[in-house]
């Protein structure tokens, strides 16, 4: 019960204190359940990320979901669920209520602006964490120039991109083994 009542909070927490949706939790993410209560990998979270990218639904939401559910099972997945959008909902529903009546005030829209910058900022910070542990190969490197520049220059969507280079890595994956297997035989 404790583990499902840290999980909520947790989330909770993460979900209430970052803006921008999953890529600026990512950080929060990585030093909450990856350095602190060590729920998960560095690794797993990223392929937490990635197939939270691939499945219908939030990232953050799809991520809490799995770690909640590694953690402690479908009641894990349940609190860990709970948490984060908790926070939105009630953020939302506030903002929802009030937001005719204060949007067109300067001050509310500097905030705003305020909070596109941290977002981009954290974006950006996330990306330099997943890239140490990502960009390890000339194969890696090819694959996120690639996406980077069709995500740039065309209207595809994200998903198209990652299904299609986790093909290409399921490709290079069996190019390179079966060039050993061969090295091998020609070895012996």
């Amino acid at each position: 019960m404790k583990t499902l009542s840290a999980l909520f909070l947790i989330f909770a927490r993460i979900g209430g204190f970052t803006f921008g949706g999953g890529y600026a939790m990512l950080p929060m993410m990585q030093k909450e359940l990856v350095e602190k209560k060590k729920w998960v990998s560095n690794d797993e979270l990223l392929d937490y990320f990635a197939i939270g990218q691939c499945t219908p639904g939030v990232i953050a939401v799809n991520t809490a979901t799995f770690v909640g559910y590694k953690t402690k099972g479908f009641p894990g997945a349940v609190s860990a669920t709970l948490g984060v959008i908790t926070p939105s909902i009630v953020i939302i529903t506030c903002i929802a209520v009030f937001i005719s009546n204060f949007q067109e005030l300067e001050v509310v829209q500097h905030a705003f602006g305020g909070i596109r910058a941290a977002v981009v900022a954290l974006i950006l910070s996330a990306i330099l964490k997943m890239r140490k542990k990502s960009l390890v190969d000339i194969f890696t490197v090819i694959v996120f120039i690639a996406v980077a520049l069709l995500s740039l220059l065309t209207d595809l969507s994200p998903v198209i991109f990652v299904v299609s280079a986790a093909v290409c890595g399921i490709i290079i994956k069996i190019r390179k083994e079966k060039t050993s297997l061969k090295k091998k035989e020609d070895n012996r």
